[in-house]
């Protein structure tokens, strides 16, 4: 070997050893819906390339995999779900695919919520959202714990890439407790005995839980359990009774059924809240912090009579 190529070899094997460690191939994640996959992002930085199963806008609720996210989750790297029971369809996803890396379930830690009735209910998709509200994303604690189960799912992935994920999930938790603080004293001023919203089905309990609203829906946690007559009419008499103002339709459902109360009621729907699904790129709800603080000013907006 003439000393020109042993200088090429050494000065190559020398870049090599010398990249950052960003530079090697990303992580593959697959997330289960929008608003994780945002979270996997904020902690992962650009050591990972996250796959969202259920995008932006769109009811995980519902969700039917198709061959294409099956593939997806065949090649991921690490799998990151709710749990709660929000995705019915994903032990059957994993064992379809083969999948046996590593998993995260967020809610792991977190104090789960009893489900409202008709939470089970099965409309032939055999989405089975067992006995707990899964929606434990609505309260910004919880999802403190979420991104601490986030990192510690990375670091177990990519062991080299940990002190990337520690810092990031450091800084951004920094920035929910930001949130939650400012979510809290948006709400301060106003009597507990007027924070009650109607939404089109039982999404905000842990937003209520953790920022004193009450919320009351036409329907369960699920999207899947239908309205009964007799409980439409019951909220009704509800809204005429209390006085309540503050009526949303949300970006998953359909809205006719809070058009039709808001009708009957004499009450205007109030605008669009964020619940299952960020909205799409560019939009008011691209984030998780960013749905939090559009749902809590419209929200409080509402409340007012503003």
């Amino acid at each position: 070997m003439s000393f020109l190529t042993r200088r090429t070899a050494l000065a190559a094997a020398l870049v090599a050893f010398t990249l950052p460690a960003h530079a090697a191939e990303p992580l593959r994640v697959v997330a289960s819906f929008s608003l994780l996959g945002d979270l996997v992002q904020q902690v992962g930085g650009d050591r990972v390339a996250v796959t969202t199963l259920v995008g932006p806008g769109a009811d995980g609720h519902v969700f039917q995999p198709t061959p294409a996210h099956a593939r997806q989750v065949g090649q991921a790297q690490l799998v990151v779900s709710n749990g709660l029971g929000y995705e019915g369809w994903m032990p059957r996803l994993l064992q379809s695919t083969g999948y046996k890396g590593p998993q995260v379930v967020t809610t792991k830690g977190v104090k789960p919520i009893a489900g409202t009735r008709g939470h089970n209910h099965d409309h032939g998709h055999k989405h089975d959202h067992g006995r707990h509200d899964p929606h434990a994303w609505q309260s910004v604690p919880n999802v403190i714990t979420y991104v601490k189960n986030i990192a510690d799912g990375l670091c177990t992935a990519d062991a080299a890439g940990c002190p990337a994920y520690r810092a990031n999930a450091e800084r951004y938790t920094a920035e929910l407790k930001t949130l939650d603080a400012d979510i809290r004293a948006a709400w301060a001023p106003i009597p507990a005995a007027q924070r009650k919203v109607i939404t089109s089905h039982a999404a905000y309990a842990y937003y209520g839980q953790a920022y004193g609203v009450r919320f009351l829906s036409p329907q369960g946690v699920s999207t899947e359990s239908e309205a009964s007559a007799k409980g439409v009419a019951q909220l009704v008499r509800q809204i005429r009774k209390e006085g309540i103002k503050a009526l949303f339709v949300e970006n998953i459902s359909d809205p006719r059924l809070i058009e039709q109360i808001g009708r009957e009621t004499g009450v205007k729907p109030s605008g669009e809240l964020y619940s299952d699904a960020l909205s799409a790129p560019g939009a008011d709800a691209e984030t998780y912090v960013r749905m939090m603080r559009t749902n809590t000013e419209r929200l409080v907006r509402a409340v007012r009579g503003d």
